[in-house]
């Protein structure tokens, strides 16, 4: 009876469990690798394939379709191609290239795909965004009126950069192009600023370098670094300013200012033409690919300011490119030139003179920054302005020894004075009341009466005795952003006190 009892249940328990199970069947398409050339590979027999589309390789490598033909797909494989072998399986992954995103990824170094790169690992967050996403629509932008202080006197006052500009950086090798955007990163310490800094195709001492003078001024711990190095595939350096991109996209989304450094895009242009060469896309100038302007045209249009009724945000992008010979009439220049909102130029000759920055200021523009500028330092950089392009006009006079009116010279002596006042060094950050107190001695012409090698003593002398005695001065000036005739008055006060018991 026990027996018959036990195998009654046993039947009923298996009757429920059979009936509970719902047999799924699962049509998995499967291609295999029929080429492998310089990181390109040839799948057939995938045929619902999608662009942009990530593929699965053996080893725990991933590909990214690029071309589509009628009997294959080629794709470009993100990480160390050596490993692979004709015929190997390729499987979908039913999903565009997609990266963790989130708070976790601030203070660390990762490569484009969200692994650490001293780690070798993943990095686990909440939240994914895919690299290749539409930029906000244009209903939803908003003006950029807010300054993004770079700390670097010729820049802020000049050539002026407000949250969601695009404004390029753009010299030759080795004129201090990576200094001005590191030193800007660090700028943004306690400014509720998040940043970005993307190295494409860098090498690796150099990467080290940013990363060090990061972590030496405590700005690492605010800061994101997509590295796709020298070494790294093409196809790693064609995704890692798009990986930036969804990382700061994430930080705009929660209402939050970012600012990100792609360094630099003439070897992301690079690395696609060699990608699209390897494709056999038919070239175009200097055998870059037709759409070379699409692609960064699409990239840098990421950033921007969003109204506030559509979260806020901002993303200020800092493209880098560089030159040859100071050609800014190549291709992949005057694509960059036209795309964004004005170009910080750094000049050889500036540069062998020891005037650093190395700026070019008749180059250089910015078509967006004055509208975000601060009132106190428009009203200071309006002569600034003035003076400067007065004395470069005349400057030429100087080379031959000619002689000069009076009043030529006057010119030449003011700019000879205001261009020793905007030479800073690197990690020499200033703050907009400081600078506006700075460029108030050169409207005022206390500068111009000194000796050059004494214009910068002075100047710093003079910001120490306004820290000291007049403190009040430069918190209005910070507080209100702006300068009236009672804040001049003080200012011209304590600057003919100062300049009376001044001494060399």
């Amino acid at each position: 009876m026990r027996t018959e009892t036990y195998i009654d249940q046993t039947f009923k328990t298996l009757y429920r469990i059979s009936h509970q199970f719902k047999p799924e069947l699962t049509i998995k398409e499967e291609g295999y690798i029929s080429r492998i050339s310089d990181g390109i590979i040839e799948v057939k027999d995938l045929s619902h394939v999608a662009y942009f589309e990530l593929l699965k390789l053996p080893d725990s490598l991933f590909a990214l379709v690029l071309n589509i033909t009628k009997d294959s797909v080629q794709a470009v494989v993100l990480g160390d191609y050596t490993s692979l072998n004709v015929k190997d399986r390729v499987t979908y992954t039913d999903r565009s290239v997609s990266i963790p995103v989130g708070y976790e990824l601030l203070g660390r170094v990762i490569d484009p795909l969200s692994k650490l790169i001293d780690e070798k690992r993943e990095i686990r967050t909440k939240e994914y965004y895919p690299i290749e996403k539409e930029a906000v629509k244009l209903i939803e932008r908003d003006f950029v009126k807010e300054p993004l202080y770079t700390g670097i006197k010729i820049i802020d006052a000049m050539i002026p950069i407000g949250k969601g500009q695009r404004e390029l950086i753009i010299s030759d090798d080795s004129l201090g192009k990576t200094s001005i955007a590191v030193d800007t990163i660090i700028n943004q310490k306690d400014k509720d600023v998040y940043c970005i800094y993307v190295a494409i195709g860098q090498k690796k001492a150099q990467i080290a370098r940013v990363i060090n003078d990061l972590k030496k001024s405590g700005a690492l711990s605010y800061t994101v670094i997509v590295a796709a190095p020298a070494d790294a595939s093409a196809g790693m350096k064609f995704i890692a300013p798009y990986s930036g991109a969804a990382i700061a996209e994430f930080f705009a989304d929660q209402g939050k200012d970012v600012l990100i450094v792609y360094d630099d895009l003439t070897k992301h242009a690079d690395a696609y033409r060699s990608i699209s060469l390897l494709l056999e896309i038919p070239p175009g100038r200097e055998a870059y690919p037709g759409d070379i302007f699409f692609i960064h045209s699409k990239l840098l249009e990421r950033a921007g300011k969003r109204a506030e009724k559509y979260k806020g945000g901002s993303i200020t992008a800092l493209p880098i490119i560089e030159t040859k010979a100071g050609r800014i009439s190549d291709y992949i220049p005057t694509n960059l030139i036209s795309i964004t909102d004005g170009q910080i130029y750094l000049d050889r000759e500036l540069f062998n003179k020891g005037f650093l920055p190395a700026i070019d200021i008749g180059r250089s523009v910015s078509r967006i920054g004055g509208k975000a500028q601060a009132e106190a330092l428009r009203k200071m950089a309006a002569k600034l302005k003035l003076d400067y392009s007065q004395f470069l006009e005349v400057e030429v006079f100087t080379k031959f020894g000619a002689k000069v009116e009076k009043e030529t010279q006057r010119r030449i002596d003011r700019g000879k004075a205001l261009r020793t006042a905007l030479k800073q060094n690197r990690m020499e950050h200033i703050s907009m009341p400081v600078q506006v107190a700075i460029f108030f001695l050169h409207n005022e012409g206390y500068l111009e009466k000194l000796p050059l090698d004494q214009v910068r003593v002075f100047t710093k002398k003079f910001i120490t005795y306004l820290e000291s005695y007049h403190q009040d001065i430069l918190e209005t000036i910070k507080r209100t952003d702006d300068i009236d005739d009672y804040i001049m008055g003080q200012l011209k006060t304590a600057a003919d006190t100062f300049a009376e018991e001044w001494e060399p």
